[in-house]
């Protein structure tokens, strides 16, 4: 499993580093272009945008505490993921892609001082996004459905255990 997990951060980043590769070969000299519409409404467009901020824009300007403070996020991340990993797949890969998000957006604070984001939501207003956002949002919400439906599961489960284990002595 941890060879699995430590192969999916490498896919991921991969993806997230060639998706941004080519919004700045290709979407940037256009800006903006077409990506989803159904029934000549426009879902989301592809739209290059350099975010120097963290979520929304936030901190604009603050480079390098968003470097150290995401290393250091990246560095509980692979702490608790080979620590936790063992404890449920499920866990595993949402720590997995939270790494591969926090990874994939600090190459890009260290390479350009920004991080390249191109998904543009136009059903409503809408951050501009990247893979790493959607990798780092997708564990988020893997982490919650974790905490609040299986690891109570789990710890019932395990209670149960060790008490029918007690009784049989």
């Amino acid at each position: 499993m941890a060879i699995f997990l430590v192969v999916l951060i490498v896919l991921l980043v991969g993806a997230d580093q060639l998706v941004k590769y080519w919004a700045i070969t290709e979407l940037r000299p256009v800006g903006s272009m077409d990506f989803i519409s159904i029934g000549g409404h426009k879902v989301m467009d592809l739209t290059y945008l350099e975010n120097r901020g963290a979520i929304f824009g936030s901190m604009a300007g603050q480079r390098w505490f968003l470097v150290g403070f995401t290393g250091i996020v990246i560095a509980v991340g692979i702490f608790l993921l080979f620590r936790l990993y063992k404890r449920s797949g499920f866990l595993g890969v949402a720590i997995a892609m939270f790494i591969a998000g926090g990874i994939g957006n600090l190459i890009d604070r260290i390479r350009f001082a920004y991080v390249v984001d191109m998904f543009e939501v136009k059903l409503f207003h809408f951050a501009i996004f990247n893979v790493a956002d959607i990798c780092v949002t997708v564990a988020f919400v893997m982490l919650l459905i974790y905490a609040v439906f299986i690891e109570p599961r789990a710890e019932k489960a395990k209670k149960a255990g060790a008490a029918k284990a007690a009784e049989n002595e």
